[in-house]
């Protein structure tokens, strides 16, 4: 048997040290998994309704029954959305309307059936004489500078909630009872069988109600 010398121990002793201390970083470097990645973002399933705005919504003023409302709403997501209703405070029911033909010959609004369809990018103009929100059976009236509270709501669910200021306007003369018709009128005929929403689209200087 050969015996171990003083040199030879100080060889096994030196390459036990210099295996310990590779074995360190190899160990550092497998002792801790990665952490999983996380999915930051999460989504409802709706439009974002942080890129859905509206400018210059204003209902018309109105003491008792009925009154419209106007302005732009801006569809900024990249979703074709479809406007199918709204809800105010300030109104029993409030209806979607659009200008159609009468039958007749001529022209007369009555309650959009489908929504309204605002596409990705896109603008949907509620105006006088075209499509508008329709505030049915007010509870008291809207003087003008009063403040309107309004929500939106759109098919796949989401809402848009604005203010709208309430202004005088001599046109959108909405006279007739739901369910309705005056005799010999289009139920949204005004006097002297006029169609009441005419002066939608301009002021005429005063009220011809």
């Amino acid at each position: 048997m050969l015996s171990e010398g003083p040199e030879m121990r100080i060889s096994l002793t030196r390459r036990a040290a210099l295996l310990t201390a590779l074995s360190l970083p190899l160990a550092a470097c497998g002792g801790s998994d990665p952490a999983p990645a996380t999915d930051d973002g999460a989504s409802d399933g709706g439009a974002d309704a942080g890129a859905l705005t509206t400018t210059d919504m204003w209902i018309k003023a109105a003491e008792e029954g009925m009154t419209a409302g106007f302005g732009v709403i801006t569809n900024g997501t990249d979703q074709d959305l479809v406007l199918v209703g709204a809800r105010t405070d300030a109104a029993s029911e409030v209806q979607l309307h659009e200008t159609a033909e009468d039958g007749s010959g001529g022209m007369s609004m009555k309650e959009v059936e489908g929504g309204l369809d605002l596409p990705a990018g896109g603008e949907l103009l509620l105006e006088p004489g075209g499509h508008h929100l329709m505030l049915m059976g007010i509870p008291e009236p809207l003087q003008p500078g009063d403040a309107v509270e309004i929500t939106l709501e759109f098919e796949d669910g989401t809402e848009l909630a604005f203010t709208a200021d309430v202004k005088d306007f001599a046109g959108a003369q909405e006279n007739y009872a739901p369910g309705e018709e005056p005799d010999g009128h289009n139920e949204h005929d005004g006097h002297d069988g006029h169609d009441e929403h005419e002066g939608h689209g301009a002021s005429d200087g005063g009220d011809d109600s």
